[in-house]
């Protein structure tokens, strides 16, 4: 069976609730295969070269090379960083390969920075990719591609990554912004070619509180909605990351949205250990669907 039906077959049981309190012993496990407060939309864990994180209570716990802990609790599809400003991640290659194994879709992404030149940052990303599509026969459809940029990239940087990763690959690549009150004053000011430019990527968001990314000119936009409206770019978000992980007091702290109507539990099902995590907002067609249309061919 193709993994695109795997995934538009396997059950998801979808929790609306979340347990409350901070300390991740007392937090009960969601069975294996649960989400919680996804209200039917796809997840996706995003990994570096920093995970797995450390283990924080009893649970169940993956590896670079063994990740099917994570299609166990529900995840659709697994995106690996390839590199960060000129240097290669060492995880990354195991860490798809294990996803297309566990029947999981395989994503990399590429944090983009200021200090290196964006087409050659574009050039070792897709370097990267070429070679990882070439160096094994793959389950899956396709291999997404994203771009990371850092907040303080001008929109012609973040154009010139795009660019060249369509001219070698023949796709957009997903962009993921920051929370970041210099691009969305720099989104707004775009001119009307700049913006259809930037509109063709899917926006993929990142935010953890309602109560975060308050600043001197934009309020905390509250929601995933809200930060759409500041950025005044995209019309709707594709992707969005409610679910972080912070590094303080010599451990990592997992930071998750729940609020309103979207309700994230501190851990993933039953994970042993913090992991960043993603909604897609669509069903498991529109997944599959959206991963080859933004992704490189695997087959």
């Amino acid at each position: 069976m193709s993994l695109v039906k795997r995934l538009l077959l396997a059950p998801l049981c979808l929790l609306l609730t979340q347990c409350d309190g901070n300390d991740p012993s007392q937090e009960p496990f969601s069975p294996a295969g649960a989400v919680r407060g996804s209200g039917g939309m796809q997840q996706i864990i995003n990994v570096s070269s920093y995970d797995p994180k450390e283990r924080q209570r009893d649970g169940r716990s993956y590896s670079q090379n063994d990740v099917s802990a994570l299609r166990a609790n529900g995840a659709s599809g697994l995106i690996a960083r390839a590199g960060k400003g000129g240097n290669l991640d060492d995880k990354c290659a195991a860490f798809i390969a294990s996803a297309d194994r566990a029947g999981l879709l395989p994503g990399l992404y590429y944090r983009v920075q200021r200090h290196v030149d964006p087409v050659r940052q574009a050039d070792q990303f897709v370097d990267r990719a070429l070679a990882l599509a070439r160096g094994r026969r793959w389950n899956a459809p396709a291999l997404l591609l994203c771009g990371d940029y850092d907040g303080d990239l001008s929109l012609s940087a973040i154009l010139r990554f795009m660019d060249r990763v369509e001219k070698r690959t023949g796709v957009v690549p997903v962009a993921y912004l920051e929370n970041s009150q210099e691009l969305k004053l720099k989104t707004r000011d775009a001119d009307r070619r700049t913006r259809a430019r930037l509109t063709r990527a899917p926006y993929w968001l990142a935010l953890y509180s309602h109560e975060s990314g308050a600043g001197p000119i934009f309020p905390a936009p509250g929601s995933p909605e809200g930060l759409v409206d500041q950025y005044r770019l995209w019309g709707r978000w594709t992707m969005w990351q409610y679910g972080g992980v912070a590094w303080a007091n010599g451990r990592s702290n997992p930071k998750v949205y729940s609020h309103g109507r979207y309700r994230f539990s501190r851990y993933f099902g039953d994970l042993d250990r913090p992991v960043e995590r993603n909604v897609f907002k669509g069903s498991a067609s529109q997944l599959a669907a959206f991963w080859q249309r933004h992704g490189m061919s695997l087959q």
